[in-house]
């Protein structure tokens, strides 16, 4: 198994996302921590978030996997944002190898898991639980159901970020659940564009995203009112009392977020759509780092 191989379905620029999650989730549970004196451990920070990471590569090279199984990934036209990573069709790994680096990923989350359910409480199970079925699930079956967008959006937005923040606190708050919701917003937006150029290799192995079920243009408008709702949910938090007033630096990414919007309208000249989702991109970290250290500024400002 050639190392280039590995890095190369792994994704490894793709793990930022993981990274920048498990860093949110831990500031909001510091933040907490400051202002109400509850559990925080630097330790649990960091071992939940090298817990995500591997769980975000699993999802990558499970994707591969069945994405070359199927065909799919030999009919792609890839791009540096979508169309899978092309391990297997440039021969570096074989697909049995692909397989085996998935499981293997896979069983080095287990014995983290089990470590925070029994630090901190059976009820991270049910979320572990889920979190597994949408990386087993994703690829062969949720793709095909019409709307398969909600997933990563959970899986890869929501639930990172409940369990960053659960294996501090044992608990699963209302003040978590709102923090989680911007990634959930912005992950959902992630996967949905760069679904936009592999529509018509998607349709050949029955494959059912947005852009296909509704077209590229309403995708695009659901899209844009899902950028607009990640300002729209920050600012409402704030004002709610819901998140620290610092997260309001989130609110920075806006033009980027217009730009990306005007951009997503333009999917059928690819020279300008290729740009837009490599803002999307930065869009997507930029926005959930800045929320992040909206929380840290909280915590250190809290009284």
């Amino acid at each position: 198994m050639k190392l280039k191989g590995i890095v190369t379905v792994i994704r490894v620029p793709f793990l930022i996302l993981a990274l920048i999650l498990g860093i949110l989730g831990a500031c909001v549970a510091w933040y907490e921590s400051r202002r109400f004196g509850s559990p925080f451990h630097m330790g649990y920070a960091l071992l939940a978030t090298f817990g995500l990471m591997v769980a975000h590569a699993a999802v990558n090279v499970f994707n591969d996997y069945f994405d070359s199984r199927s065909g799919l990934d030999f009919k792609t036209r890839r791009t540096p944002f979508s169309g899978g990573s092309g391990a297997v069709p440039g021969g570096l790994l074989t697909l049995q190898q692909v397989l085996w680096l998935g499981i293997a990923c896979f069983v080095l989350i287990i014995p983290i898991g089990v470590f925070f359910t029994l630090e901190k409480g059976w009820m991270l199970l049910p979320l572990l639980a889920l979190a597994t079925l949408l990386i087993v699930l994703y690829t062969p079956f949720i793709l095909k159901m019409g709307y398969p967008e909600w997933s990563p959006g959970l899986g890869l937005g929501i639930l990172p970020v409940m369990g960053a923040y659960f294996v501090h606190t044992g608990e699963y708050t209302l003040t978590a659940f709102v923090a989680s919701m911007p990634s959930y917003f912005l992950v959902h937006n992630l996967l949905l564009l760069n679904e936009f150029p592999d529509v018509e290799a998607d349709i050949t192995v029955n494959r059912r995203t947005l852009p296909i079920v509704i077209g590229k243009k309403r995708a695009a408008v659901v899209f844009s009112l899902f950028v607009l709702l990640v300002y729209f949910w920050i600012a409402g938090a704030v004002m709610l009392g819901l998140m620290p007033p610092f997260a309001l630096l989130a609110l920075l990414t806006l033009p980027i977020g217009l730009q990306v919007i005007r951009g997503s309208f333009r999917y059928d000249k690819t020279e300008i759509f290729l740009p837009v989702m490599g803002k999307n991109v930065l869009l997507v970290q930029l926005t959930q780092a800045l929320l992040a250290l909206g929380y840290i500024l909280g915590g250190i400002f809290a009284s």
